[in-house]
């Protein structure tokens, strides 16, 4: 499930979560109607989030993630194309996860220099 924190928080899931200025220190976040989530601090409900998540299980999770991605990228990813040609959602979540690693990784190399 780790993994599908890495796809909530590409997603900018994390963003989404707010905080109840007016019960105090209440930080929540909502898939109306199908899942909401109030916890103490964003992390908590990051947590909640990745549980909730099927990122690796529905298309219906997975296929905007493909679509952000393609949206930010100018060329098409061959290893995330080629697991969608195989129709298993399990290639593609794996494609998908390597791809947002290595993204991950190179910014992080990037704001380090």
């Amino acid at each position: 499930m780790n993994d599908n924190k890495l796809i909530a928080e590409f997603m900018g899931l994390y963003d989404e979560i707010s905080l109840d200025s007016i019960a105090g220190n209440i930080h929540s976040w909502s898939d109306a109607p199908f899942f909401y989530i109030t916890e103490d601090s964003k992390e908590k409900v990051m947590e909640g989030i990745t549980e909730y998540s099927k990122y690796h299980t529905s298309w219906d999770w997975l296929m905007p993630v493909i679509e952000e991605i393609d949206h930010l990228q100018r060329e098409r990813i061959q290893s995330i194309e080629d697991a969608l040609s195989t129709r298993c959602i399990g290639d593609v979540y794996n494609a998908v996860v390597e791809f947002i690693k290595h993204q991950t990784n190179a910014t992080f190399n990037n704001t380090k220099h």
